[in-house]
């Protein structure tokens, strides 16, 4: 049976950790694990949600939950409680349902303080790393005969009815995806028309009617030229003397998103080298499934600009493709020719340069999936005994996460941000002295994560920005920085600092607390916004070269409505107990990005949420910014029509409930209920605070009290809430499953609301 282990390195000699491993979370399979009857509980779990997977389509992560419960031996002591038709809720019930979820949800947190969780989704994550171990030769050793169970369960939960895998768990069947999960049947061991339900023979069916994978978008054509199932010269190019561009250019790689970066580093590093990996049988069988023409037969050049429409989000336009086309010509005329062929032996060595250097001030982590599985075939091409690759293979665990609905990559995990924000929501449940060693282990956690060293050596060359006094999204080894997760955790130790410390531990060091302040205040661009991982600045029009076909905003760092309003909240909370630290530098700040959210509101009073599904996100953000920095419902026009925006929205059951398809950009502006405008307890959950933060309490409560009565009759009897629809959100278009957030927001929702509402 699978098992969840924390904090453990392991025995491997090639892994290594800035702060033993704290945060770590890895999944182990022991055949001896486990009574029959909780097997059978497993097993249960799983085909259950392979029956229901077309109507609950992202998994409830019960596995570790199975497994820390019966660890614990917790069984939920406290009566479960309803608001029946025509009463009232009284504080009494609502306490009672606070005092439900607290408990359940601190008899969830690991050994280490952290609270685990799948934070995945994308259907395009876990592909390239089976291609890159088959590639290797180390598949079989990677994922042995359970693992592969697994992932092939996990592809066909995930496989839509009409016989395609979407972009993500939510999303309408895609050729890259598609594509994808069918090559990873076939290498994981499935026949020409093997799988469950005839998955594989389905598969091949919705690929060959939309004419095969000639019109797979430009990463696939990627990862099919390395594995052998494309043509190089079918790619756009990617050349690896792109890293030796002088830093004047506005196109310079030190500008480019991080993540965009991170993925042609590598990509950049493969296509210089035109690396194609074995030609084995599979391959060749495969170069047969996969097209309507013979594939030595097709002209390849010609294929390069096709994108199948299901997957064509971001459109072509004229400049990308004049620019592509040109870059072509060149690479393939000038760069090839002597003397210019010279230069490509040394850009090889600056674009690993630059590889090592990511590779190393991560742990080998990278900065996420996608990266690491390019970044670790890298190093293998390079060189396939070495040292780099082998420390690679050491942290291929931290990706997979078991549930059940099988195995996938995350991300990389959400360790730090789902702890920072589970902590408010504990302290807000007003329970300090019940729960005092969940707080303690949580805030040993926070300051065991936070990153206290910047990047390694002269990390500015290296396109890196400070992190120093940061948190991760993950953990302190994965060492890249966030605004929001900074902010966040922030908010969180000084909420800590307030408490006594023989309940909670001894509080952060105020130069710690200072760091975190100098990366806030460090990310913050002209507009007043707040990026993410680093600074933006670059011109806009830049996007406009977008190599991708199915993400927005790709190419250049941005500025976002949540990290700025979290920023404020928490610098709002340093200014009350250090009022004399940076003052003048921290009331600019805030002036700014007060502003900055007001610039960014929408005609109909929303905000446009980039990292969770959608408006409703966006707005539980900017009117807690807005209302931390002193802003009021009478005082501040931006709030009264965010307030307004909410309230209208507001479903006959009393929650709000917003489909996914509010994200992509073609439909921004436009909030998109759920089908049969059925509710959301994550996005109630949301709705309620930010209409709690404007002060609605105090005008008409009525609205606080139908939502807070959705919330409390939706507990459920161990005192959890259910999952339901996916609620995070990546560049626009690929919903990210954030499992923690059905358990956090609900229960810090009603907390909140019993804080700020009097009741009878």
């Amino acid at each position: 049976m699978w098992r969840l282990k924390i904090a453990d390195g392991g025995n491997d000699p090639y892994i290594f950790s800035t702060n033993n491993f704290v945060g770590r979370q890895i999944w182990e399979f022991d055949p001896d694990y486990g009574t029959p009857e909780e097997r059978a509980e497993v097993e249960a779990a799983r085909e259950n949600f392979l029956k229901n997977r077309y109507q609950v389509k992202a998994s409830s992560d019960l596995i570790w939950r199975m497994q820390f419960l019966r660890e614990k031996n917790f069984k939920q002591a406290i009566a479960q409680v309803k608001v029946e038709d025509g009463k009232e809720i009284t504080k009494e019930n609502a306490t009672t349902a606070i005092k439900r979820g607290a408990h359940f949800f601190s008899a969830l947190q690991a050994s280490d303080g952290h609270w685990p969780a799948e934070n995945a989704g994308p259907l395009f994550f876990l592909p390239p790393m089976v291609f890159c171990l088959y590639i290797t030769g180390h598949l079989d050793t990677v994922f042995p005969v359970e693992y592969r169970k697994e992932i092939l369960h996990y592809l066909y939960c995930h496989q839509n009815e009409d016989g395609g895998w979407g972009l993500h768990v939510e999303g309408h069947s895609t050729m890259f995806c598609t594509t994808f999960s069918y090559i990873c049947m076939r290498i994981l061991g499935e026949g020409l028309d093997g799988g469950r339900d005839d998955a594989c023979a389905r598969g091949r069916k919705w690929i060959h009617d939309r004419g095969g994978v000639t019109s797979i978008p430009s990463w696939g054509k990627t990862w099919l030229s390395i594995l052998g199932l494309f043509d190089w010269s079918g790619c756009n190019p990617m050349p690896p003397e792109f890293w030796f561009f002088p830093s004047f250019l506005p196109m310079h790689p030190g500008r480019m998103f991080c993540y965009c970066r991170m993925v042609y580093m590598p990509m950049s590093y493969l296509y210089g080298r035109r690396f194609v990996g074995p030609i084995t049988p599979l391959i060749l069988e495969l170069r047969q499934e996969l097209f309507l023409q013979p594939f030595n037969e097709i002209n390849w050049k010609k294929v390069r600009h096709l994108c199948a429409k299901e997957d064509l989000y971001y459109p072509y336009s004229l400049i990308r493709d004049l620019m592509w086309d040109s870059l072509y010509i060149c690479t393939k005329s000038l760069l090839t020719r002597w003397p210019f062929n010279k230069l490509r032996q040394k850009a090889l060595e600056v674009t690993m340069k630059h590889i090592h250097y990511e590779d190393e001030n991560t742990r080998y982590i990278t900065i996420g999936c996608i990266e690491k599985s390019l970044c670790m075939l890298a190093c293998w091409v390079e060189n396939p005994n070495g040292d780099y690759f082998k420390k690679h293979l050491a942290r291929t665990p931290d990706y997979t996460w078991i549930a059940e609905d099988g195995m996938k990559m995350q991300s990389f995990g959400s360790q730090a941000w789902d702890t920072s924000l589970a902590l408010q929501a504990l302290i807000a449940c007003n329970m300090t002295n019940e729960i005092r060693s969940t707080l303690k282990k949580g805030h040993e956690f926070m300051k065991e994560s936070q990153v206290k060293e910047n990047p390694s050596g002269d990390f500015k060359s290296m396109f890196r920005h400070i992190s120093k006094g940061s948190w991760t999204f993950s953990d302190q080894d994965h060492g890249w920085q966030i605004s929001d997760g900074t902010a966040e955790g922030l908010k969180c130790c000084l909420l800590l600092s307030t408490i006594p410390p023989e309940i909670v531990g001894v509080k952060m060091e105020p130069e710690q607390l200072f760091d975190a302040v100098n990366i806030l205040l460090s990310l913050q661009c002209k507009n007043g916004g707040l990026a993410v991982w680093e600074p933006a600045g670059a011109p806009k029009w830049l996007e406009l070269l977008n190599p991708t076909e199915f993400f927005a905003d790709i190419v250049l760092e941005h500025e976002y409505v949540e990290c700025t309003a979290s920023s404020i909240q928490a610098l709002v909370s340093f200014k009350k107990l250090y009022p004399g630290h940076r003052t003048n530098e921290i009331n600019n700040f805030i002036t700014n990005a007060v502003r900055f959210i007001e610039d960014v509101q929408i005609h109909d009073g929303s905000w446009y949420g980039n990292w969770g599904s959608c408006f409703t996100y966006g707005a539980w953000f900017s009117l807690g910014g807005l209302a931390s920095a002193g802003k009021t419902y009478n005082s501040c026009l931006a709030i009264r029509k965010g307030v307004e925006f909410l309230l209208k929205l507001q479903g006959d059951d009393g929650g709000w409930g917003e489909s996914w398809l509010s994200c992509p950009k073609e439909v921004i502006q436009k909030y998109i209920p759920l089908e049969g405008n059925r509710s959301n307890l994550v996005q109630t959950a949301w709705a309620l605070m930010g209409l709690l933060h404007s002060g609605q309490a105090e005008r008409d409560p009525t609205p606080l009290h139908r939502a807070a009565k959705l919330l409390i009759n939706s507990q459920m009897e161990d005192g959890d809430f259910p999952q339901q629809e996916v609620t995070g959100v990546f560049k626009k278009n690929c919903m990210l499953h954030f499992a923690e957030n059905r358990s956090i927001f609900p229960l810090w929702a009603l907390a909140e609301y019993v804080r700020c509402v009097p009741l009878p």
